[in-house]
């Protein structure tokens, strides 16, 4: 499975805003905060806004909020807002795939990866994101008691 930049930088764009709500922030405070190049965020957030996922006001005190709250905004409905369908194979979706014997298992196996990832990142929330624990992801020995980034990243899902 791909995860396209478009998804990243759009799910890191959410969660900035999600983070302070209390005022529209700008592209440009966007990006500098989360390491994002200006140009393709204005182009994320477009996508975004044309999905309700964020609404925007023009001016000096303009900028963006989100366009629903952080715990109705799940990954899956960034990434499909972002990049259409969640799996393709080739750039096709997998729903019309058909190869013949003996093959024709194989695009039921390709239809059920793209549903468990569904299923995970539907469950997986905005809110839930600016909760998560903080940390570093650096492989190597953790401190006891400190959870590992797989298991935070379970507690998510």
């Amino acid at each position: 499975m791909h995860i396209s930049a478009k998804a990243d930088y759009a799910a890191r764009a959410l969660v900035e805003l999600a983070r302070d709500t209390a005022r529209p922030l700008t592209c440009e405070s966007i990006a500098s905060s989360q390491e994002i190049p200006f140009r393709f965020l204005k182009s994320v957030v477009g996508d975004l806004r044309r999905a309700g996922l964020v609404r925007s006001q023009r001016g000096c005190e303009g900028g963006y909020w989100l366009g629903r709250p952080a715990e109705e905004i799940s990954l899956l409905d960034v990434m499909r807002a972002v990049d259409g369908g969640l799996m393709t194979l080739r750039g096709e979706p997998l729903d019309q795939l058909d190869y013949p014997a003996p093959a024709q298992g194989l695009p039921d196996v390709w239809r059920a990866v793209e549903d468990s990832a569904a299923a995970i990142l539907g469950r997986v929330t905005v809110s839930a994101l600016v909760g998560a624990p903080s940390g570093g992801s650096a492989p190597g020995p953790a401190q006891p008691g400190t959870p590992s980034v797989r298991q935070r990243a379970d507690v998510l899902v």
